[in-house]
């Protein structure tokens, strides 16, 4: 099922070896975990992913240290409040 545009995901790679971090906002979080898992079980190259944005991230299967998903819901916040 797709989830609504204000339900977007955010779905961090880290990449082994090195500080980048891949970014991509995700509108179907079970297609994006059965691609992810999808690539490592066919042991791919390289993976593409296309984000709820239609940009389109090529991400070597290989390198990928983690994948993180955060829903926009879940986001931490900062802010200020009243003192409790």
């Amino acid at each position: 099922p797709r989830l609504r545009s204000r339900d977007t995901m955010k779905a961090r790679i880290g990449v082994a070896e090195s500080s980048k971090v891949i970014e991509i906002e995700v509108d179907d979080l079970a297609a994006f975990k059965s691609q992810v898992e999808a690539a490592f079980a066919a042991e791919e190259a390289v993976t593409w992913f296309t984000d709820a944005k239609k940009r389109t991230v090529g991400v070597p299967v290989g390198r990928i240290a983690y994948v993180e998903i955060e829903s926009e819901a879940d986001a931490h916040r900062v802010g200020f409040g009243p003192a409790g």
